[in-house]
């Protein structure tokens, strides 16, 4: 079988670490970038050996699955011109602007017999899996997600920026269909929510609490899961975390062993295999529509209460 041919489209912040990554996988072979900031491409793939493209079809037709990270309001445009031209997908969240095209997007891929991931990094964090082994039936969860004002992304709100990653992430653990929504935000450096609060309720009496914030001095990133007779406190930045747990003694306190390891780079390779092998990816083109879907609605709870 042909070795998979792999190439990355937009080489900012977060393509070139894609970039990098793709470099270093022996699972699949780099073949190509594609940047419209033609300097930033030809510098990049220089320092990777790489060929760089000078257009989207002829990147396109030097790979069979690629990354895209571009701004959010340009990956309807790319990726339903690369699913067109039959390549693989890995889009960089949130997935597109709104759900119609996010819905279209996993509607093509499916027809076409492609995969099509999203970049919801997290789901590949060893804290989730460690968390996953011992979730049981969760009744509250807490997330908080802050980090300093990042000078990019600010086309999206805190929402579909940070907070949509924890929603992903509450969707895939409750498995629940969410009843209410109780939602607060405040644009403080752009035009958009850069500090949002959200109140979930879902219909097997779940409840879940999640803030997210980037205007902070500090960065954090952790969850806590409460469920019966046992809690779970997770921190996806530093990769550690403890399980709390009620016994006849009393409350007992356990480290929870975690194997450390770069998220992304557990993501490529997932998605690599999911390319090379046709397997489901674990955060599908329906799945990521789903997230985006909430995240809208908060955005617009969000901005009803602003205009009251």
């Amino acid at each position: 079988m042909r070795e998979l041919r792999v190439g990355v489209v937009g080489v900012g912040h977060i393509g070139k670490n894609h970039a990098r990554l793709y470099a270093e996988l022996p699972t699949a072979h780099f073949a190509a970038i594609y940047d419209t900031d033609s300097a930033r491409a030809l510098e990049l793939a220089a320092q990777l050996g790489v060929k760089c493209a000078g257009s989207l079809e002829e990147f396109s037709e030097q790979v069979d699955a690629a990354s895209i990270a571009t701004p959010t309001n340009t990956h309807f445009e790319i990726a339903h011109e690369l699913l067109k031209r039959g390549k693989h997908l890995l889009v960089e969240k949130p997935i597109t602007e709104n759900t119609a095209h996010a819905s279209a997007l996993a509607e093509l891929a499916a027809s076409r017999g492609l995969v099509l991931q999203v970049g919801h990094v997290e789901r590949f964090n060893p804290v989730l899996s460690a968390l996953e082994k011992r979730l049981t039936n969760p009744r509250f969860i807490e997330a908080h997600r802050l980090s300093p004002f990042p000078n990019r992304s600010t086309d999206i709100g805190v929402v579909l920026d940070l907070m949509i990653h924890d929603l992903e992430i509450i969707l895939h653990l409750v498995r629940s269909p969410v009843q209410t929504i109780d939602a607060v935000g405040v644009p403080v450096l752009s035009r958009r929510e850069d500090i949002a609060n959200a109140r979930l309720r879902f219909e097997n009496g779940c409840v879940a609490n999640i803030t997210s914030s980037r205007i902070s001095p500090e960065q954090m990133r952790k969850i806590r899961v409460f469920q019966e007779n046992a809690y779970l406190s997770l921190d996806y930045q530093n990769q550690s975390g403890e399980i709390y747990r009620r016994t006849a003694e009393g409350l007992t306190r356990e480290d929870v062993e975690i194997e450390r390891e770069e998220p992304l780079k557990r993501e490529l390779v997932s998605f690599v295999e999911c390319a090379a092998t046709g397997r489901a990816p674990k955060v599908s083109g329906f799945q990521a529509a789903a997230a985006l879907e909430l995240a809208v609605e908060i955005t617009k709870r969000i901005e009803g209460a602003s205009r009251v």
